[in-house]
């Protein structure tokens, strides 16, 4: 077998490539501590090896140019497997270390994941956790995110999807609201009442409601003179103070329907539900950090998918 790299070689593209994650060469060089002068001269091998530009310098700024981009999503990974093949040889004895980096809509971020993670940490020290909370869909790639939970299954056959939790639909409002405004007791009833609205941050589009109906599900679009828009909690906050009438996941208003600040109406058309998913990348040689999250999380949550 042919060499195509020396230690040297190897030692530039991790130098390289933490220099991209840092943005750096300075900050590159005190996290592998040798000087910046070494990291420069190491990027600047591998471009006279590679022919082209890896970074774009400015006077303010570094970032990778586009070559530098595509070579830096490929040594990631292969670096990724080095280490992956160290720990399966060495019979999994090395611990889930290195920064993680999940994005989770706001409803479930807050409820089910944020709770879970002082717990996942205890129990797994050396794993740093960056949580992007938001209801945007991330891009894996671009933005360098290891998972991510999501509301449905992505159209990417790149990604792989399994199932969290098929979480329970439930329209709710306060007693102050339904003694002014009546309590509704037909879907046909919920076009005489206020009733909040969300919009999809990906789509721009108002999802309908969800019911059950002599067995069928039975989707209905519903009017109001509020809608939320990026923040899904945002509707819940609104209900939680006179709002109007809201059909939000039940585990963000059990607290509030426990204690009475909230009441449940049109049971009868209810069990309707969404899933969550949680995301990532299909890998032949998963991080570790992300293989004992993705099984504490399945574990914490829900059923694994049958």
């Amino acid at each position: 077998m042919t060499r195509h790299f020396d230690d040297l070689q190897l030692g530039s593209l991790e130098l390289f490539c933490l220099a991209a994650d840092a943005g750096s060469f300075t900050e590159a060089a005190t996290l592998a501590s040798v000087t910046p002068a070494a990291v420069s001269r190491s990027v600047a091998r591998l471009e006279e090896r590679l022919g082209v530009r890896l970074f774009v310098r400015t006077t303010r700024q570094m970032r990778l140019s586009e070559a530098g981009q595509a070579y830096y999503q490929h040594c990631r990974q292969a670096l990724g497997q080095l280490v992956e093949a160290e720990r399966q040889v060495t019979g999994g004895q090395l611990e889930p270390a290195g920064c993680l980096r999940i994005s989770a809509p706001t409803p479930y971020a807050h409820h089910r994941l944020l709770p879970l993670l002082p717990r996942f940490r205890q129990r797994y020290p050396r794993v740093q956790v960056d949580v992007h909370v938001s209801n945007r869909n991330v891009d894996f790639a671009e933005e360098h995110f290891d998972l991510a939970v999501r509301g449905r299954a992505p159209a990417d056959s790149r990604l792989v999807a399994r199932r969290l939790e098929d979480a329970e639909l439930v329209v709710v409002a306060t007693p102050d609201y339904l003694k002014r405004a009546g309590v509704p007791q037909t879907l046909e009833d919920l076009a005489g009442h206020e009733c909040i609205q969300f919009e999809l941050p990906s789509s721009g589009r108002r999802p309908p409601w969800s019911f059950r109906r002599d067995g069928q599900w039975v989707e209905l679009e519903t009017e109001g003179a509020f809608t939320c828009l990026g923040d899904f909690l945002a509707t819940t906050t609104l209900v939680r103070h006179g709002g109007g009438l809201m059909q939000a996941y039940r585990f963000t208003v059990q607290d509030a329907l426990d204690s009475g600040e909230l009441v449940e109406v049109l049971a009868a058309y209810g069990g309707t539900s969404r899933p969550f998913m949680l995301v990532y990348p299909q890998a032949r040689h998963m991080p570790l950090k992300v293989r004992v999250f993705i099984d504490f999380l399945v574990a914490e949550v829900a059923a694994p998918l049958g």
